[in-house]
């Protein structure tokens, strides 16, 4: 059940949005697939993935990055398949695990081993507001990669088309105002005609500061703040009229 079912669904400002920035997880997608199919399938991929393919160029980049990360220029690679394991085990949002973490689950996706989970409410609701004119991007802790191959290989279908770009943590933190404001500063619009969609409290605080728009999407097991507008799905979100 919902934590709190009389959430607060104040109206946003909708006629002045004209981009919508959404998260993944808990807000599009269910947390129980990124945790339940996704990462297990990426740690039991892992030691085999990098010592395969430890010499390609895109792999070596990302091991080269856990050595910088743990400050040992020279750990082994049993090293830092180890560093990277932890890292999963322990649910750590470090941009060279997510690198590739999104390369072994492109070939996840490819062969058809799982779908990308999709809320049912979110895909009509994207395709609605990209045929009205809203600009749509995703900002997840998740690679750039991973994001378009969830979305291209989704339930739904191919996504991808709706979207006109993808942020991750190297455009900074999620629960940093900075991170918003270099996002504003992308899109090339004013803060307040951008709506960030998130399911985390602290992510909208943080794009709130940067003078975004926000609303909570409060799933099943999502504590509602007080801070921000509430919905419990997509299709509470008018942004047509």
């Amino acid at each position: 059940m919902i934590n709190n079912p009389d959430v607060n669904k104040t109206d946003i400002d909708n006629t002045s949005i004209r981009a919508v920035v959404t998260d993944i997880e808990g807000t599009t997608t269910d947390i129980s697939f990124v945790h339940k199919v996704l990462f297990p399938y990426a740690h039991d991929q892992l030691p085999e993935y990098v010592h395969t393919h430890s010499a390609q160029p895109d792999v070596e980049e990302q091991i080269d990055a856990v050595r910088n990360e743990l400050k040992e220029p020279d750990a082994s690679l049993d090293k830092v398949v180890e560093t990277l394991l932890h890292w999963i085990e322990t649910d750590q949002k470090v941009t060279p695990l997510k690198a590739l973490q999104g390369m072994m689950w492109a070939d996840g996706y490819q062969r058809g081993a799982f779908k990308g989970h999709l809320y049912s409410d979110v895909a009509p609701r994207l395709r609605q507001w990209a045929e009205a004119g809203k600009q749509l991007y995703v900002y997840s802790s998740g690679s750039v990669q991973a994001q378009k191959l969830l979305f291209g290989y989704s339930t739904e279908g191919d996504l991808t088309p709706l979207f006109s770009g993808y942020f991750d943590t190297h455009i900074g933190h999620k629960r940093e105002a900075e991170a918003y404001q270099h996002i504003v500063s992308k899109l090339q619009l004013p803060a307040d005609e951008i709506l960030f969609l998130s399911d985390v409290v602290e992510e909208l605080d943080a794009a709130k500061q940067a003078g975004m728009q926000t609303l909570q999407l409060v799933r099943e097991g999502t504590q509602a703040g007080t801070q921000h507008a509430c919905v419990t799905s997509f299709d509470e979100i008018n942004l047509t009229t």
